[in-house]
């Protein structure tokens, strides 16, 4: 994971606090949680006190557990106006390919949407497991090309191409030329 500071401390710290929270608020051992995000029961104790360095798959892997948007771990309070200039924000990184998600926009109250800057680069594919349900993702590739979609059927898309398919459903980014990037919406209904 990127190490970068935020308002409220370090990326980790930020997630740290976010799992506890969400952890009580479910009710939840350490333990269960670890066994529903099939993760080790030490893995989740470090992240939880912040000494960790969570991928990204072990970060989706917990949302799903906990039935939380994956923003909910990133998002501190934010002011009413807010600028995030290129190559700011916090990143968390894939374990597997060269990816990187960037979080612009949580969901504000009453509202269930994320939206996050991609960066990604050729050699390995993004897959992802399904999310929680009801999920759903729009992608608007900015720059290069890539494979985008679900598993079995992923679409080629160039610069200024759209897609839209249910992210509870095993998906997949592929870059196909260096420098891809693109916004991601993910929505949850």
């Amino acid at each position: 994971m990127a190490q970068q500071d935020s308002p409220t401390g370090t990326p980790q710290a930020v997630i740290a606090a976010a799992l506890r929270r969400e952890r009580t608020r479910a009710g939840l051992s350490l333990t269960e949680v670890a066994h529903r995000a099939g993760i080790a029961k030490s893995t989740l104790s470090q992240l939880e006190s912040g000494t960790g360095n969570p991928s990204l798959e072990t970060l989706w892997a917990l949302c799903v557990a906990l039935d939380m948007p994956f923003s909910g771990l990133l998002d501190p309070p934010r002011p009413a106006v807010q600028v995030i200039r290129a190559g700011e924000g916090p990143v968390v990184a894939a374990a597997e390919s060269d990816y990187r998600a960037t979080l612009l926009a949580a969901s504000p109250p009453n509202s269930r949407r994320d939206l996050f800057r991609i960066t990604a680069e050729p050699g390995h594919a993004r897959r992802s497991d399904p999310h929680i349900p009801g999920v759903f993702e729009h992608v608007l590739l900015a720059s290069g090309r890539a494979k985008v979609g679900l598993i079995d059927e992923p679409v080629e898309l160039g610069p200024g191409d759209y897609i839209s398919y249910p992210g509870d459903l095993p998906h997949v980014f592929e870059a196909l030329e260096p420098a891809t990037w693109a916004t991601l919406v993910i929505e949850y209904t």
